[in-house]
């Protein structure tokens, strides 16, 4: 049976990112995995003495438990197991993920920054994973992802917020906007898909202006282009409101715009066959620093 996985390590993104796993296993009637990585160390090190009585091995044995026993008691319809692993972190957490149907991670909250920083573990663990994965800021709360109340007053008995799902027509993939459809289906959630239209280069090479006819017609290609990518896959999920979003500007900027009322951002990840680099691309690296809603990204060919 698949899993939710959760890369855990005590961090308070991570025990956020475990919330919303967990919240995610309810909605999808799965169990919810909780790992954690334990990466050898060299001899110096392992032998340096420890504050207290508590062995690193045990400090690292105690966060699981300590976390598995507060989620029980949280959501006690979700079935809770934990694993400690051993390898490089990022390799270990997708290899973990291989049959999980997602794999969450906690992104630090860069406060008066403006972003949130997905670390070199989070990008290693994204440029190796096939499976889904979910990117969840520190702080992250149920109530987040919900409309507020009639009083304005935030609540989780109101309906979800939107599913926003960032949208290229000129190189989509049928998994990546399933998915979506399935998240906003199972929030009973309208789905917003997002595609932004950029002007041909030689427009800023020569900092010129659209003409208003090309912009209008560009953008009646885009939305046509749009609309017939949606038709196959919205007759699987008739259940679902779709609100088509294209429009000229920026993809990520469209993006993180639109995350400030969502309750889940989806973007897709070309897979690559090279050794080197993240392979993350663009606009969906922008989209996990900046945007304020989890994020999932979705690798596909």
């Amino acid at each position: 049976m698949r899993t939710i996985t959760v890369g855990l390590d005590g961090s308070k993104e991570s025990l956020a990112a475990a919330e919303w796993a967990a919240r995610e296993a309810g909605l999808l009637h799965l169990p919810l995995r909780l790992v954690q990585i334990w990466e050898p160390v060299t001899a110096p090190m392992a032998e340096a003495p420890l504050p207290g009585a508590e062995t690193r091995q045990h400090w690292a044995e105690r966060i699981l438990r300590v976390a598995a026993e507060g989620l029980r008691r949280r959501h006690p319809g979700v079935e809770v197991t934990t694993e400690q692993l051993t390898g490089e972190r990022g390799e270990a957490l997708a290899h973990a993920a291989r049959d999980a149907e997602l794999l969450v991670l906690g992104s630090r909250d860069l406060g008066g920054i403006g972003g949130f920083l997905v670390g070199s573990v989070g990008l290693s663990t994204l440029a190796h994973a096939e499976r889904p994965v979910v990117l969840v800021h520190a702080g992250e709360q149920a109530v987040d992802e919900h409309e507020k109340d009639g009083a304005g007053a935030p609540s989780t008995a109101t309906p979800f917020r939107p599913v926003v799902l960032g949208l290229d027509v000129a190189d989509p993939d049928d998994a990546l906007i399933e998915f979506a459809f399935a998240a906003a289906a199972r929030r009973n959630a309208p789905l917003r898909v997002v595609h932004g239209i950029n002007p041909p280069p030689y427009y800023y090479a020569y900092g010129m202006a659209l003409e208003p006819a090309l912009e209008q017609a560009l953008h009646e290609r885009d939305a046509t282009l749009l609309t017939e990518e949606l038709s196959a896959v919205r007759e699987k999920f008739p259940e679902v409101e779709v609100v088509e979003d294209s429009g000229f500007g920026s993809p990520a900027l469209r993006l993180i715009d639109a995350s400030r009322d969502a309750s889940l951002v989806v973007v897709g990840r070309r897979m690559r066959r090279r050794t080197l680099g993240t392979h993350i691309g663009p606009v969906t690296h922008a989209v996990l620093h900046h945007a304020t809603a989890p994020v999932a990204v979705v690798a596909h060919d």
